[in-house]
This record gives structure tokens, sequence and C-alpha cells, in this order.
């Protein structure tokens, strides 16, 4: 079982910036894919970003590439999210997220950026931006 839990929410002027942390409770080993999602009133869920647990190129949703940066350490067992250039319509409840899927699917199709496949999700933590 892996539990997930998110810090680093909160509430900044459109512009500005914020770093999310998510601590796994255990080692999550390369056979599983991370990512994070957000989900803001009244819409569906969203991929933001996903990446193996073991290292590798992050895949971003095209409303955030350029602006948000993703990257994990396994020996800390800890995924990030930094978010810079912040827009009005990133906010949104932002959640934490993992699925174990194999070493050979992560190397062939890369992880998913649909919520759907993933099992394990932290509380989510609010970010807020005015504008």
């Amino acid at each position: 079982q892996v539990h997930l839990v998110e810090s680093g929410g909160g509430s900044v002027q459109a512009g500005g910036s914020l770093r999310l942390s998510c601590a796994a409770s255990t080692y999550i080993d390369n056979s599983y894919c991370m990512g994070w999602f957000r989900q803001a009133p009244g819409k569906e869920r969203e991929g933001v970003a996903v990446l193996p647990a073991g290292g590798g190129r992050p895949a971003y949703a095209d409303s955030v590439q350029g602006r948000f940066t993703s990257s994990q350490d396994n020996a800390k067992k800890t995924l990030s999210l930094q978010m810079n250039s912040l827009k009005p319509e990133d906010t949104a409840v932002y959640y934490c997220a993992a699925y174990k899927t194999t070493l050979w699917k992560i190397l062939a199709q890369g992880c998913s950026l649909g919520s759907s496949e993933y099992n394990y999700w932290g509380q989510g933590t609010q970010v807020t931006v005015s504008g």
C-alpha cells in the first residue's frame, strides 16, 4: 500500500510561483508511474504532469507545458511540481497519484496522463491564483 501526502499549496497572484511536494510512505520502485492531477470546481480531473518513479522525462499537459516542471527523488520518496507563471485558470485542488505498471510498458509507452490508471491518491492541496 502506498500513501501519498501533498503539501505546498496556497494562494498566489497571477504570474507568481508555487512549489508542491508529495511524500510517499514507502519506496516506490521503477515499475511505478507517478503524477500530478488537478480538479477545478465543476470540471473533470485532468492530468498535469506524469513521470516514471525511477526517473525519466516527464510528460505535461499542453496547458502547463513550459510553465510547470515535475521531478522525483526516489531516495527521498518525494515528487515535486514547480509551478511558474501561474494563471487564474490554474486554480484547482492538486493531487499526487501513482500506479504500478511494468518497466517494459513505461519504456515502450511512457506514463499515462489519464487519471483512470492511477490507484494511489493523496488527499489533495488547494492552489488558488488570483488575478
